[in-house]
């Protein structure tokens, strides 16, 4: 009973980093350090290795699955595929017509993460300042970049699998914001939505060469610096902010400014958006609602973290 109620719970986790993954400007890397199974996934990634090849070889499956601790990472997965295919076209329609609400939701949950994430800091120093600042500052300059054009060839969308799977996990990077710089997030969105399995066959093989690599690097750096790396993954955080503030003007290729109704949604869904210019809101009824919404988004994680640590003890 106690197992199934930990896959259960196990489950949801992997569910919302996936919903989270979905989501330009959220990573879902931040999600699994405030849960509590940040490092528990980068360990099960990296031990799929050397050892790991030589057991299934001598068809050892039982002692491979413990080894890779495959249950665990296999129940995540579940959960992170689940909500994918699930919470994107919830998400489609809600970027579509609410835009300022949903951004206002998820701008309010970042700001939790920045305070969940930055307390487990054990000790402040020099570095760990430093570090903070320098990952502020990367993620604070990938804001202002503008993104390439929409490309389906196969290899390169092995190549956004690759660079958005080891940002996905890595907090505060978002997977989808990196699929929006390089032209693809609406594809791949797509793709998702019309299950093309063309493209999420490319898109799977990246992740699955990006994953293994990429956890080896941040788990060494997670256990050797540790301060250090939570200070710079919190930098990330709050620099992803500029992300997703909810009020701004969307401009389209020629640099022109696009129409946008009162909550934010473009009237001409067909025009390509490459770049954006951030504003302060109108003080009305909408500006209310969004900050009710972002105290919400707030409140998701700062409960869902108070949830973790009940069933942790």
């Amino acid at each position: 009973m106690n197992l199934l109620k930990n896959n259960i719970a196990t489950f949801f986790k992997g569910f919302a980093m996936g919903t989270a993954n979905v989501i330009p400007g959220v990573s879902g890397g931040t999600i699994a350090l405030i849960l509590g199974i940040f490092e528990r996934i980068i360990d099960s990634l990296k031990s799929f290795d050397g050892e790991a090849i030589k057991l299934l070889i001598k068809g050892k499956f039982k002692a491979f699955a413990t080894h890779t601790d495959l249950g665990f990472l296999s129940v995540v997965l579940l959960g992170v595929i689940v909500s994918i295919f699930t919470v994107a076209k919830l998400l489609s329609f809600l970027f579509l017509n609410y835009p300022i609400f949903i951004w206002s939701y998820f701008f309010g949950l970042i700001i939790a993460s920045i305070w969940l994430v930055g307390k487990t800091i054990s000790s402040y120093n020099t570095s760990v300042i430093l570090f903070l600042i320098l990952g502020t500052a990367i993620a604070a300059s990938i804001t202002i970049l503008n993104p390439a054009s929409e490309n389906d060839s196969f290899f390169y969308l092995v190549i956004c699998g690759i660079v958005a799977v080891c940002s996905m996990i890595l907090p505060g990077i978002s997977g989808s914001f990196v699929l929006v710089l390089m032209g693809n997030y609406e594809l791949v969105l797509r793709s998702i939505n019309e299950f093309n399995i063309t493209n999420l066959v490319a898109v799977a093989i990246g992740c699955a060469i990006g994953l293994p690599a990429f956890s080896h690097l941040l788990s060494w750096l997670y256990k050797t610096y540790k301060n250090q790396t939570i200070a710079m993954l919190t930098g990330f955080i709050l620099g992803s902010l500029a992300v997703i503030w909810p009020w701004k003007y969307s401009y389209d290729t020629v640099g022109n400014l696009v129409e946008a109704n009162k909550f934010g949604a473009l009237v001409n869904t067909d025009v390509k958006i490459i770049s954006y210019e951030r504003i302060l809101p109108h003080i009305d009824g909408l500006f209310f609602i969004a900050i009710i919404i972002a105290i919400l988004g707030f409140l998701s994680i700062y409960l869902l973290e108070k949830k973790a640590i009940n069933m942790k003890e």
